[in-house]
C-alpha cells in the first residue's frame, strides 16, 4: 500500500506530538533501557491522567560546566507547562533533587522523606543513638526516615550492575512520589500507589542491621576482653 506524502507528513506530526506529550522520562543519558523507559512512561501517564500533575524524571551523566543542579532544573521547569514535578539525578556529580514549577505541589508529597538517606524508622533510631550529640539531635535524626532513593543508590553494586542500581533507585523514588500524589488526590493508580521496591529496601535494611550487629558484637567482645585482662 502506497502512502501519499500528505498522509505520511500527517502521521509524522501525530507521532511527534504523541512523543512530546508522553515523555515522562524527560531525559535519560544514564540508563538507556527501553523496558525502564516503558515503565516510567506508563506510570507517568497514569498519574497525569488521574491527577493532572506531570511527574518528570531526568537522568544525566554530568551537569554542564559551571551550572548548579538548581540552575539546571530551573531551566527545565521553564520548559514545562501545567503542574509539574521534576525528579533529577546527575550521576557524575552524585546529586539528586526534587523540584516543582508551582510550590503548592509540595503539599501532595513529602520531599524530605523521599530524599532521606535512611530507609526505616528502626534504622533512623539506630543512627540517632550512634550519632546524636544532644536530645534535639536525637529527635531530628530519629524522625529522618522513609527514604526511597538514597538507601538503594548507596548500596554496593557489582561491576556491570551499576546502571541497574541507578534504574532501581530512581524508579523506586519515582513511584513513591507518584503514589503520594495519588493518595493526596484521593485516586488509585493502575499500578498501585507506590507499593513496589519493597524487596530491594528490605535487602538494604538487612545489610545495615548486619553491619550494626557486627559492630555491636565487636564492641561487646572488646569490653569483655578488657574486663578479663583487668
Amino acid at each position: 500500500m502506497k502512502i501519499s506524502r500528505g498522509l505520511a507528513a500527517l502521521l509524522f506530526i501525530l507521532l511527534f506530538q504523541t512523543t512530546l506529550t508522553a515523555e515522562y522520562l524527560y531525559k535519560d543519558d544514564v540508563v538507556n533501557n527501553p523496558k525502564f523507559t516503558k515503565e516510567i512512561e506508563e506510570r507517568g501517564a497514569d498519574l497525569y491522567e488521574k491527577t493532572g500533575i506531570s511527574l518528570k524524571l531526568v537522568m544525566i551523566r554530568d551537569l554542564p560546566h559551571g551550572v548548579s543542579i538548581l540552575e539546571y532544573q530551573d531551566k527545565i521547569l521553564q520548559e514545562l507547562t501545567g503542574p509539574s514535578v521534576l525528579l533529577i539525578f546527575a550521576e557524575l556529580n552524585s546529586q539528586i533533587d526534587i523540584s516543582v514549577n508551582d510550590t503548592s505541589l509540595y503539599k501532595y508529597f513529602k520531599r524530605e522523606q523521599v530524599l532521606s538517606p535512611v530507609a526505616s524508622k528502626a534504622q533512623a533510631y539506630a543512627m540517632a543513638i550512634i550519632f546524636a550529640r544532644s536530645f534535639d539531635d536525637f529527635k531530628e535524626l530519629s524522625a529522618d526516615s522513609g527514604g526511597t532513593i538514597l538507601p538503594l543508590l548507596g548500596a554496593k553494586a557489582k561491576a556491570g550492575e551499576v546502571t541497574g542500581k541507578y534504574a532501581a533507585s530512581m524508579f523506586n523514588g519515582y513511584i513513591d512520589i507518584a503514589g503520594q500524589i495519588a493518595e493526596s488526590k484521593g485516586v488509585k493508580l493502575k499500578y498501585g500507589n507506590g507499593q513496589t521496591g519493597t524487596f530491594l529496601l528490605f535487602i538494604v535494611k538487612i545489610i545495615f542491621y548486619g553491619i550494626l550487629l557486627l559492630a555491636l558484637a565487636m564492641y561487646i567482645r572488646k569490653k569483655l576482653y578488657e574486663r578479663r585482662n583487668k
